[in-house]
């Protein structure tokens, strides 16, 4: 089936629906989160659940996957142990957290802005030169982030904790996609994603073990089941996803049909979880959407 797949497809097409599903996969992990919530798990325990699940997949396919690699130099390892706990723990973290009082569509817009907070960072932590293009695309960006997060807090349907909880996640994700390309490169990208996520599944059983009872694990079936289908559906294949994509057709149009995953999280939010957008919103997201195209937009 695969191979008549390939065969009717070319490597371009294969590309742009991987990283199509890859943007549906991550777009689906905050209404998994928030349909979760509904059973009464803790972000903690939720998150932990999805890396116990996630970590035991990924040793599974690393298993079948294994190949014969070189050793990694000790600045190597250190970088990937401080790396995973900054891109897998920590944004996790921190938005799960945030999704507690966070709706779905706003977390996934705020979390829209990181590619702006990447390329700034990289200007300042590396001397990369930031560009007009994407000069223009921030600030339209975040008046887009202005007009959808004002009436939110007007009607209480979020609070400025959560909201800078999720913040602080898109700024460690944005962190870490500053400081990683340079050692993706020396390790390889997908020896680098499983290892990251092998760390982060440790940093996050270990911040479990000193902030919660173990028996806080024994959750109900429905709880088990969406820590797997984010661990799944929203964690593991996405990130395969991404990268077979990013070799097919780069990194730069995958980030741009990414791009779509705001737009899904909210036609998903106002189907499935009935949360609401007024126009102004809609104008917001559609903003955000812009200048995040802008910055994708190749030439």
């Amino acid at each position: 089936m695969f191979r008549h797949i390939t065969s009717r497809f070319s490597p371009y097409q294969i590309g742009v629906i991987l990283a199509f599903l890859a943007s549906t996969g991550f777009a689906a992990k905050a209404i998994f989160a928030k349909l979760a919530y509904r059973y009464g798990v803790d972000a903690v325990t939720l998150v932990t659940l999805r890396m116990i699940l996630a970590g035991s997949a990924l040793q599974i396919i690393r298993f079948y996957r294994a190949a014969p690699t070189e050793p990694l130099s000790y600045a190597q390892k250190w970088g990937i142990v401080g790396l995973g706990i900054l891109g897998y723990y920590l944004s996790s973290i921190l938005d799960f957290i945030g999704l507690e009082t966070v709706s779905a569509s706003l977390e996934r817009l705020i979390l829209c802005l990181y590619p702006t907070f990447t390329i700034v960072l990289g200007a300042i932590l590396l001397g990369q030169t930031i560009s007009k293009r994407v000069l223009l695309a921030m600030p339209l960006t975040y008046l887009g982030i202005a007009l959808v997060l004002l009436p939110d807090l007007a009607h209480a349907r979020s609070d400025w904790a959560g909201i800078l909880f999720v913040l602080a996640s898109t700024l460690c994700f944005a962190l870490y996609m500053t400081l990683s390309p340079k050692l993706i490169t020396q390790v390889g990208s997908m020896r680098f994603t499983e290892l990251g996520l092998t760390v982060s599944s440790l940093a996050m059983l270990l911040h479990f073990v000193l902030a919660r009872p173990i028996g806080t694990l024994v959750q109900t079936p429905e709880v088990w089941a969406y820590a797997g289908l984010i661990a799944v559906f929203s964690t593991i294949l996405p990130v395969y996803a991404t990268t077979a994509a990013m070799q097919r057709i780069g990194g730069g149009r995958t980030a741009l049909i990414g791009s779509f995953g705001p737009v899904l999280t909210i036609i998903f939010s106002v189907s499935i979880l009935g949360e609401t957008l007024g126009a102004l919103q809609w104008l917001g997201a559609a903003i955000v959407l812009a200048g995040v195209w802008i910055v994708g937009k190749k030439g």
